[in-house]
């Protein structure tokens, strides 16, 4: 029977941690463990992040000129016209529609929408409200099956 006791863990579950410096016999005496004499055998030795011996670093080898505009770039939650005329008949294309038909989720439903024209037909004359962008192409076959865009 079990009971408080008699427990034990079973065997090779727990093991000694290595205790370094502690004497020839232990077999991390003498040097510990840090080798024989050098900058990382000493106390408070070793070197930084990125140094490179004296050589110049990659870091500032490396140019750091120009400008980069990735963080003011205008992200866009993009739906293309197929799945639009996919799930819309005759209804106000709008945020609140696109979220409730499944054509905007996660993050997508904060951005700023854009309605690109990738392959396929469009002939259903739909209205679009509260987009605030549109391709050139999304716009001429809106406007061709007689849509109406904002």
């Amino acid at each position: 029977m079990l009971t408080l006791n008699n427990l034990k863990s079973p065997k090779g579950t727990t093991k000694n941690r290595k205790r370094i410096g502690r004497g020839q016999g232990s077999g991390q005496g003498t040097q510990a463990g840090k080798g024989h004499k050098g900058q990382k055998a000493r106390s408070g030795g070793g070197i930084r992040l990125g140094f490179e011996g004296g050589q110049m670093p990659i870091y500032r080898r490396a140019p750091k000129v120009g400008f980069s505009n990735e963080p003011f770039k205008i992200k866009y939650a993009v739906v293309n016209l197929v799945r639009i005329s996919e799930k819309f008949d005759n209804e106000v294309v709008n945020r609140e529609n696109l979220i409730a038909k499944g054509l905007l989720s996660g993050k997508n439903k904060s951005l700023p929408i854009k309605v690109l024209a990738k392959g396929g037909e469009f002939k259903k004359a739909l209205t679009f409200t509260g987009i605030e962008s549109f391709s050139k192409t999304a716009l001429d076959l809106i406007t061709k099956a007689g849509g109406k865009s904002n």
